[in-house]
């Protein structure tokens, strides 16, 4: 019969979203297993999974520990005897320890036989990442090492494995690459040279965390790479909170030729999500032929020494493939605006912390202003998220996890509105003194109302004067602190500013462990932190304030993303009261109200900083992302700025050094925050700084003035210049 007429070259191929636990081995066993039946059910002949997906990519330092290394061993075991790969080609990721070296590899098998352990080539070791603590990069190429598998698992079904950066080629001519996550990324990228190779398909498993529009790049690197070179490539990817401050965007791909095939999920509840694709081999084959660059790049490379030969395997199916239809391509994948990133990125990443953590909901500090409503309208829209996932599924994981939660007596409990699992989940309360005001009192009883939450009010100066009492008695009576505005000094006044914010945080706790047993319910809530990345750069917050919490799904999100975001959730859910308080001046609220009559706040968090937000999201990027010091800083904000004089420039610039480094120490405490934001100042993972600085920043403040003495010279003369033209 001719090949025309039963063609060999089309596959299905699949790849997965896998909402992984570190060190969750029985549970990631699960879900790895769940992605390699959906995929057979789905006709694939190929399934790709996450990098480290069987014992979770966040595992860190508990990578350092064999154990971790045999239980995913068990794991792999496990996968083969329960039928994972029959039939089917499956790319799993894990670490592997080779001759006494950690490797983060990828393990390719089908019919319970090991084919390659592929061993990452570059590791990530920039921003969050510290790859090259726990594995080294593997640095050979050309050949494949024997590796010996442990015997007590696999005895003498198979006693060892090709172990090396190589290619498959099987028995029906397929052939099959990988490319390990940063690998995509790097200059000279693994996929060039698979692709010149001759490699049909090439698997990117990865762990890949969100960040605002971090995807749009993610995107163009996949299709730039097939577009240039054609083939097929899959991208997998973990999603969820695996148990730190990054949240796994999932996002799974498949392109081909430059063309988007399949894509699935960047933001959702499911734990796992598979997506599949039909694709002609010989297209790809024809793609590259039509390239005259890629035949003389390709000739010159030596095709045998990069592939292992499976000749006693076949990829392909075994159903007849003229039946197969190759799937259509398109050229715009979904994209989520911005807004809605910062939304629903830490509204899952809230949701996977909440259900694995134990607790029976969150406690908020409602104040009324634009940070605690944009965390009381990221935990609603999680709500919602939680309604919908259960609305689409009634036998869910998500139904079995919010039963759980809220801890229903009723084992057949089904919600009927998101604002019943609201009432159940998010507990508010506005924490008043006499220093409150009337308008942010009434927007946080509403918009706790809108959003259903179980919200309380309560005054706590009777607190903040037997605080003070107890200061006098211990000063012998002799000193008594007063406002600013009341004749005090302005440490005075911070102090007691600092009182009031610290005694919230103890309240807070109090109310968070005891909610739950005044509503008849057993567990605890967790308390939300409501910092923003704004005020953690420059350091406007009180330490032990808001700032301490359990987790803060904001506090890498700037005020300006923060605002579009409020504007956002208002608007797609009609919770009109976020558009009165994006509208609201930032203030603390820790002064005495000045207009009594009113009762409205003059004291506003821009005049406090000495600052505006946008200015604070500049100084934050160019100090983190652009990586400038003080000098580097000012030269291009001399040009950025140029409406403004030079000598003011640079007082800017050093305020904004000055409070920097004096307010450092308080990174060392801040709360665990969901990482959304480049120029995040987070201390323990992110922006790894001193904490102790010689805030007079002599030589760089000396430079800087010298900068600004030569620009104004340098403008003044100008100025003449063209009075004399």
């Amino acid at each position: 019969m001719s090949n025309f007429l039963n063609p060999s070259n089309v596959v299905t191929v699949s790849t997965c979203n896998l909402n992984q636990w570190a060190l969750d081995f029985e549970g990631n066993l699960k879900r790895t297993l769940q992605s390699c039946e959906i995929a057979k059910d789905q006709k694939a002949q190929y399934r790709l999974g996450p990098e480290l997906e069987i014992c979770g990519y966040g595992c860190e330092d508990h990578f350092l520990e064999i154990d971790t290394f045999y239980h995913c061993w068990e794991s792999l075991k496990k996968l083969f005897d329960l039928g994972a790969t029959d039939g089917l080609l499956c790319d799993f990721g894990m670490p592997v320890l080779h001759h006494s070296v950690r490797y983060n590899c990828r393990i390719i098998c089908k019919d319970k036989k090991i084919l390659l352990i592929r061993p990452k080539r570059i590791m990530a070791d920039g921003g969050n990442y510290r790859e090259s603590r726990y594995f080294t990069a593997y640095t050979r190429t050309g050949y494949a090492e024997t590796y010996i598998l442990p015997k007590e698992l696999f005895g003498d079904v198979q006693k060892s494995a090709p172990f090396g950066v190589m290619n498959l080629e099987f028995g029906d001519g397929a052939t099959i690459g990988c490319e390990s996550c940063e690998e995509l990324w790097s200059p000279m990228s693994s996929h060039l040279e698979m692709s010149l190779s001759g490699v049909d398909i090439i698997g990117n498993g990865s762990g890949s965390h969100h960040e605002l529009k971090k995807l749009d790049k993610r995107l163009d690197l996949m299709l730039s790479a097939t577009r240039k070179c054609g083939g097929v490539y899959l991208y997998s990817n973990q999603r969820g909170c695996d148990g730190g401050r990054l949240y796994f965007d999932g996002c799974a791909m498949i392109v081909c030729n430059g063309k988007i095939l399949a894509q699935a999920d960047q933001f959702s509840l499911d734990e796992v999500q598979v997506i599949t694709a039909t694709v002609d081999l010989d297209d790809v084959r024809s793609y590259r032929a039509s390239i005259p660059a890629f035949g003389i790049q390709a000739a010159r490379l030596s095709k045998n020494d990069n592939f292992v030969s499976c000749q006693d395997v076949n990829f392909g199916p075994t159903h007849d493939q003229a039946l197969l239809t190759p799937t259509v391509g398109f050229d715009n994948p979904f994209l989520h605006s911005p807004e809605e990133e910062c939304c629903l990125g830490p509204a899952c990443w809230l949701w996977d912390f909440l259900r694995r953590s134990g607790a029976s909901g969150f406690f908020l500090p409602l104040s009324g202003g634009a940070d605690s409503s944009a965390v009381a309208a990221i935990v609603g829209v999680m709500c919602h998220l939680v309604f919908r996932s259960i609305q689409n599924s009634a036998d869910s994981q998500t139904l079995i996890d919010l039963r759980r939660v809220i801890q229903s007596p009723d084992s057949s409990y089904i919600p009927a509105s998101p604002e019943e699992i609201a009432n159940h989940i998010l507990h508010s309360c506005y924490i008043a003194t006499s220093n409150s005001s009337h308008t942010t009192k009434d927007r946080a009883h509403r918009l706790a109302e809108v959003i259903g939450a179980y919200h309380l009010s309560l005054n706590i100066d009777v607190l903040i004067r037997a605080s003070l009492k107890i200061f006098s008695i211990a000063t012998v009576g002799k000193f008594s602190p007063r406002y600013l505005s009341e004749g005090g000094t302005a440490l005075q006044d911070v102090a007691l500013q600092n009182l009031q914010a610290r005694l919230r945080m103890v309240m807070s706790y109090m109310f968070a462990q005891l909610l739950p047993w005044t509503r008849s319910k057993p567990g605890f809530l967790l308390v939300l932190g409501t910092a923003n990345v704004d005020e953690a750069l420059r350091g406007y917050f009180t330490k032990y304030d808001c700032s301490s919490a359990d987790v803060n799904p904001i506090g890498a999100i700037s005020k300006i993303d923060l605002k579009k975001m409020i504007l956002w959730v208002g608007k797609e859910y009609n919770w009109n009261v976020l558009h009165e308080i994006e509208q609201a001046k930032p203030t603390a609220e820790l002064r005495p109200i000045k207009d009594a009559q009113n009762m409205e706040h003059t004291q506003t968090d821009e005049e406090d900083m000495g600052m505006t937000y946008e200015e604070l999201s500049v100084f934050g990027k160019l100090r983190k992302v652009e990586r400038c010091g003080p000098v580097s800083m000012y030269r291009k904000l001399l040009h950025l700025w140029k409406e403004l004089a030079p000598a003011i420039v640079c007082a800017k610039v050093k305020r904004f050094f000055f409070y920097y480094s004096i307010n450092r120490h308080k990174m060392c405490t801040i709360t665990p925050a969901y990482h959304a934001e480049g120029y995040s100042p987070d201390d323990n993972r992110f922006d790894l700084r001193q904490f102790l600085y010689n805030t007079k920043w002599t030589r760089q403040f000396q430079v800087m003035d010298e900068i600004e003495e030569h620009w104004t010279s340098k403008l003044e003369t100008e100025k003449v210049h063209d009075k004399i033209e």
